[in-house]
């Protein structure tokens, strides 16, 4: 096994590292959500890449090692730029590897995605109090949706033993289901959001068909350790099978899952383009902030998990108990559009809406207004710019897999100045642990740690910076994908030395 802190984590390690083993392999990641989507505007063709955590990690991984990314595509221009095969080089400027899209009917789609993975396994995993809507008619989209990816990657496939990544919940069947159709594939699932413990995954009418779904994999990787237990607590208590719990492994009908923690990152930024002071004029201009007000954002979806509303409750807590920052600090929060045909999107969507101008009625006066309210998706240079401004980021997660818009922050941060508000449901959370960590539900307590971020010293905002960033620059998005695909090598050469053992 290689030592991994004698390891730099780069595209150029992770092919050096796995060239010996895997130069010759073939890759394919296969996701919901596809890396760059193709949209008509104003009768032109523009190229988009979506605000997602999952692009984020996989896309420079996919540029380091190429191969073929199979996934939905869901632009209004994604048929005109495929070829016959429904390929796509990408990304177009520098083609480093293969887009495959997947067409799906209206109706699949919202059974699929809407239904089944939003209405249904989005609650249950995340403990943030939304109840589960399961539907039959969703769970047969499921499946359906699920055995369609199976054929196509098998039909992609131009090797008996390519390395098949499969990402998240919108997959949770088609490990098994492929290890049917490619029985020789190492099959390596990423599961992104939390795993629930037993008791509450228990309710899901299907569970035992999601977790023999989910064993069909080499590898199931999730995001903590205590996503792990979960996972095998879950199969413990309703399948018949053997767990090794000191190898963290489940052996059921004649197939052995590896089951390890893999906490996902990002690529760390190169050299920023600009400075930090250059940054907070821009976002100061952009939307008439005086230069000597302090800047707290928050940057993430429209989404109930991720504790918006919440930390709108300790932004009015902080004015009533310090009201000396009314007139002196303003709240970005930065809130991409997210499902918003589904119910509760909607009702969220409402309530925060309803709480800004609350807010704003309550602590602003005259121009000033506490709480700018941007509900649109905004490119990667525009979050970094406003990450780079900001004196304070809230991450206030009710449950998070992980959460990569505290890594981005700290990355961001080369002036070794800025404090992270983390809450201590968010993944992260286990890894930085020099951030201020919150409760969410705790408005008093939220509000306290945002006066005493509001009021660090420079020198204690540098030290605890300066410890968050060389967390996330040493375990970096390369160091994820290079863990995951040497164990992947590990579990290639357990099923080479199957037959021998079986026949000894």
């Amino acid at each position: 096994m290689i030592d991994d802190t004698l390891i730099q984590w780069s595209p150029q390690t992770l092919r050096a590292v796995l060239a010996e083993d895997l130069q010759q392999a073939e890759l394919i990641v296969v996701s919901n959500r596809e890396p760059y989507v193709h949209e008509r505007v104003d009768g032109r063709i523009e190229l988009s890449t979506p605000a997602s955590g999952l692009v984020s990690a996989l896309d420079p991984v996919m540029r380091a090692f190429s191969g073929t990314w199979i996934a939905y595509g869901g632009g209004s221009a994604d048929r005109e730029t495929v070829d016959a095969r429904n390929h796509v080089a990408v990304p177009p400027d520098n083609p480093e590897y293969t887009l495959r899209r997947v067409w799906l009917s209206p109706q699949d789609h919202r059974g699929h995605y809407s239904g089944f993975s939003n209405e249904a396994l989005w609650p249950l995993c995340h403990v943030a109090f939304a109840r589960p809507v399961f539907r039959a008619e969703d769970w047969e989209a499921y499946r359906a949706v699920n055995r369609r990816f199976a054929e196509i990657v098998a039909r992609e496939a131009k090797t008996e033993r390519p390395v098949v990544l499969v990402q998240d919940y919108h997959f949770a069947l088609l490990p098994a289901m492929l290890r049917e159709l490619v029985p020789g594939a190492s099959i390596l699932t990423f599961w992104h959001i939390p795993w629930p413990n037993s008791e509450l995954f228990g309710v899901c009418p299907w569970r035992e068909q999601i977790l023999d779904g989910l064993l069909g994999s080499s590898i199931l990787g999730f995001q903590t350790q205590l996503h792990c237990n979960n996972f095998l607590d879950s199969v413990d208590r309703f399948l018949e099978s053997r767990i090794d719990r000191e190898a963290s492994a489940v052996y059921r009908n004649g197939q052995m899952t590896s089951v390890n923690a893999y906490p996902i990152s990002i690529r760390w930024p190169d050299a920023a383009t600009a400075s930090r002071a250059a940054a907070r004029d821009r976002v100061t201009a952009r939307h008439d902030i005086p230069h000597d007000h302090r800047i707290m954002v928050g940057v993430e979806r429209l989404d109930y998990t991720k504790g918006i509303v919440e930390r709108f409750h300790a932004l009015d807590t902080l004015f009533g108990n310090h009201p000396e920052w009314r007139g002196k600090l303003v709240f970005i929060q930065v809130a991409a559009p997210s499902r918003s045909n589904l119910p509760a999107y909607q009702r969220l969507r409402r309530e925060c809406g309803e709480m800004v101008d609350q807010l704003n009625a309550r602590h602003g006066h005259g121009i000033y207004r506490p709480v700018i309210w941007l509900e649109r998706h905004h490119g990667r240079n525009a979050i970094d710019e406003l990450l780079r401004a900001a004196d304070v980021c809230v991450v206030s997660s009710l449950h998070d897999g992980m959460n990569l818009v505290a890594k981005e922050f700290v990355a961001a941060r080369d002036d070794e100045q800025g404090v992270l508000v983390l809450s201590a449901f968010a993944g992260v959370a286990q890894e930085l642990a020099d951030a201020l960590i919150v409760n969410p539900y705790d408005a008093t307590g939220m509000a306290e740690a945002m006066h005493r971020a509001l009021t660090m010293p420079a020198e204690e905002q540098g030290q605890r910076m300066r410890a968050m960033r060389e967390i996330v620059r040493a375990g970096n998005v390369y160091r994820w994908a290079g863990h995951m695909l040497l164990d992947a090598v590990q579990a290639r050469r357990r099923s080479e030395l199957q037959p021998i053992a079986e026949e000894g």
